[in-house]
């Protein structure tokens, strides 16, 4: 499958990566295909482009090493096809303060590239920014599903962010595929159960519907089938159990396959994530970041069901 065009979306379209730019790649075992055509494509572009093998750490949230923490203060655009996510690391949160512009595709596949980067990205800003104006200001939402999801968040004083896979300002930082607004709840606040029936990051679809039940900001227990049985393994630390993240999907052509990035994306999902959030709005700094999926959300502000689809 020639992944040319979708790389050539990411460099152009999405970094706007110039002539007199520097480019670093990072990717792994699994993912070195894709990571050496987004550095074959970038040579076309720039001659300052490099390209670094990593290993897969055990969790999403790892960082890298200190040589590669190093290498990415370095350049002005990096790409990260990982099988892990390094989003939610202090290295990446160092390079984005530093200048650097960065797309993180965590789990990406050739197939996603090609489905997905065709997006109307300016239709998907518009959307997002559109969502964004209904949630701002809001301290409290609700979000049911038929399925038994029934949680609270509160989100007194911290701010949304929209995902929407243009990256071309200094410091700009996100997914691709992209299409979603996030926010960090308040710690110790989200109470109620969550029924994931989507999948599970880095453990693929759930096969068996998930129900986790938090108490005061946290996970207090996980119920399912094998999926959610590898999911409680991972549990290895109090702050592990943190509700870090809530996230609405937003992009159009995204669809559930099992692969997070994707999924997450999906319109008319929304997503809780466990574990750090130090990066994007909260408090807590853990080397874990665990996202679920949550299919047709009925989301409640002020007693009223927010219409977002579109």
């Amino acid at each position: 499958m020639n992944i040319s065009k979708s790389c050539n979306i990411i460099l152009k379209n999405c970094m706007n990566l110039r002539k007199n730019e520097s480019c670093l790649i990072i990717t792994d075992s699994k993912l070195k295909d894709i990571g050496f055509s987004l550095f074959k494509n970038s040579l076309n572009i720039t001659k300052k482009s490099k390209l670094i093998l990593i290993p897969i750490p055990e969790s999403h949230g790892s960082e890298p090493s200190a040589e590669v923490a190093e290498e990415m203060l370095k350049y002005d655009v990096i790409l990260m096809p990982t099988t892990k996510s390094l989003s939610h690391t202090t290295a990446r949160k160092k390079a984005s303060l530093k200048g650097a512009r960065i797309a993180s595709m965590p789990g990406i596949t050739k197939d996603m590239m090609k489905r997905t980067l065709n997006a109307d990205f300016n239709k998907i800003k518009s959307i997002n920014e559109k969502l964004i104006d209904k949630l701002n200001n809001k301290n409290k939402i609700i979000i049911t599903t038929q399925k038994g999801t029934d949680v609270s968040f509160y989100l007194k004083g911290r701010k949304w962010i929209s995902d929407d896979g243009i990256y071309t300002k200094k410091g700009a930082f996100g997914n691709l595929p992209s299409g979603e607004i996030f926010i960090a709840p308040l710690e110790n606040r989200t109470n109620g159960v969550i029924v994931a029936d989507a999948s599970v990051g880095g453990l693929g679809r759930v096969d068996k519907n998930i129900k986790i039940k938090i108490k005061n900001g946290f996970i207090e227990s996980v119920e399912g089938g094998k999926i959610a049985g590898k999911f409680r393994k991972l549990l290895k630390a109090k702050l592990h159990r943190n509700v870090a993240e809530l996230g609405i999907g937003t992009n159009y052509k995204a669809k559930i396959t099992g692969e997070v990035l994707e999924d997450e994306k999906v319109a008319g999902t929304f997503h809780v994530a466990f574990g750090n959030n130090r990066h994007f709005g909260g408090k807590v700094d853990v080397p874990f970041h665990v996202d679920f999926v949550i299919k047709n959300p009925i989301i409640m502000i002020n007693n009223k069901i927010l219409q977002y689809r579109n």
